[in-house]
């Protein structure tokens, strides 16, 4: 019985092997698959708040910068600290007329708290004067009918956009796009109505809950001040520059030909408010950059253990192999053949694994792509880039992680191997 006995612990000492050899591969994989999902992921996690961010600023307008008027804090000019800076048409015209690197200037003028009814309802608004060269900068698109457009204001027609929640107030379901209706007494036909829009942010008030008239008919039937119609007061000055990399001349720019025709030092940052979204968004990539780097450390730190547990199982492997090693050498095998084997089995363990971690990054991303997102989100984006800095990083490992198994490996004798392992 005792033959028996002998044949039983083999048979599982060697199952005993095989299934731990199998769970050391089976953890070694896991690790470097789990290093490139979270290489992967956190970079498209980053990229899909920055794009979710930009989306969502984009609802206000695209690359545009707001300046309004202040109260200045320096001596210039003769000039006391402590002036209230108004700006007008004046500024408008001259910026663009002086200023080469602004793409389109408008000017904003708003009237809020405004009655407007219909046949069917009635409510407070704010309403906006828009002209061409504003419509430009603002995203304002609308759904049904028509925008304002420049013979509108040349003509001060009184015509106005609705805004998705004006509309749904003063009409609910029925049709509004023809129909007159009341803005502070006076009557106006809808030619078009505003899609409802997402938005978190804003300077004047959300969109939905605005109506659109030519700035020429607000002046005259509902100017917000008297001002408005005696100076040309503007609330707001709004512009694009003409290249976003730019975007600091420009405000350079407009801030001397304001500063002489107001009488204040361009660097006084209390005469003018600044909105200048382009260097928000620059900020925001810094963030994130930031943020992204971090993730990626913390991603690469796991994709280097998975790399170690490559080299241990390897390691494990040249030890467990080298009656192996010892008969392949006393047969012929050079070296180089030796450390080829070893280095390319290595390889293919870590390719495999990082093969297994992208298949599921991308299933992952598509599964939350496919969801409904929320408005400063904009899911899992996989870049080209990401992606092959991720192939570089597992190649890197990969080479790393073989290398020295296989060295060993090929360093060892026949007679040394043999010896070993009896």
């Amino acid at each position: 019985m005792g033959w028996m006995e002998s044949v039983t612990g083999l048979f599982v000492q060697t199952a005993a092997n095989v299934w731990r050899n199998k769970l050391r591969s089976f953890l070694t994989m896991f690790g470097i698959a789990w290093g490139i999902v979270s290489l992967v992921l956190m970079s498209a996690l980053c990229d899909g708040f920055r794009v979710g961010q930009r989306k969502n600023m984009a609802q206000i307008g695209d690359n545009i910068v707001f300046l309004f008027g202040g109260r200045t804090q320096m001596h210039a000019g003769g000039q006391r600290a402590g002036r209230r800076i108004f700006l007008n048409e004046r500024d408008v015209h001259a910026l663009r007329e002086q200023c080469p690197l602004l793409q389109t200037v408008s000017g904003e003028l708003r009237s809020e708290s405004v009655a407007a009814g219909s046949a069917f309802n009635s409510g407070r608004f704010t309403v906006i004067g828009v002209s061409p060269e504003y419509l430009k900068l603002r995203n304002l698109p609308v759904e049904t009918g028509r925008q304002v457009q420049g013979p509108d204001v040349a003509e001060g027609r009184r015509v106005c956009v609705l805004g998705a929640s004006v509309k749904k107030q003063l009409f609910e379901e029925r049709r509004a796009l023809g129909e007159r209706i009341s803005i502070a007494g006076y009557p106006y036909t809808v030619i078009g109505a505003m899609g409802k829009k997402s938005q978190n942010s804003s300077y004047d008030g959300w969109d939905n809950e605005k109506i659109l008239i030519p700035v020429s008919s607000l002046r005259r039937d509902r100017p917000p001040y008297a001002e408005a119609v005696t100076e040309g007061r503007l609330d707001a000055i709004l512009y694009r520059p003409v290249s976003v990399q730019e975007w600091k001349p420009a405000r350079m720019q407009a801030m001397k030909l304001l500063g002489r025709l107001h009488d204040f030092d361009p660097k006084d940052e209390g005469a003018l408010g600044v909105w200048d979204m382009i260097e928000g968004a620059e900020l925001f990539d810094k963030v994130f950059d930031a943020t992204e780097i971090f993730l990626a450390v913390v991603a690469l730190v796991t994709l280097t253990l998975g790399g170690v547990g490559v080299m241990n199982t390897m390691m494990m492997a040249v030890a467990e192999r080298t009656h192996e090693i010892g008969v392949k050498k006393a047969l012929g095998a050079t070296k180089r053949r030796i450390l080829l084997d070893f280095f390319l089995e290595g390889l293919v363990l870590a390719l495999l694994s990082g093969l297994v971690g992208t298949a599921a990054v991308w299933a992952l991303a598509s599964a939350v792509n496919a969801l409904p997102m929320p408005d400063m989100f904009a899911g899992l984006p996989i870049q080209l880039k990401t992606a092959l800095i991720a192939i570089a990083a597992l190649g890197s490992v990969a080479v790393l992680a073989a290398l020295p198994p296989a060295w060993r490996a090929a360093r060892l004798t026949p007679v040394e191997a043999l010896r070993f392992e009896r």
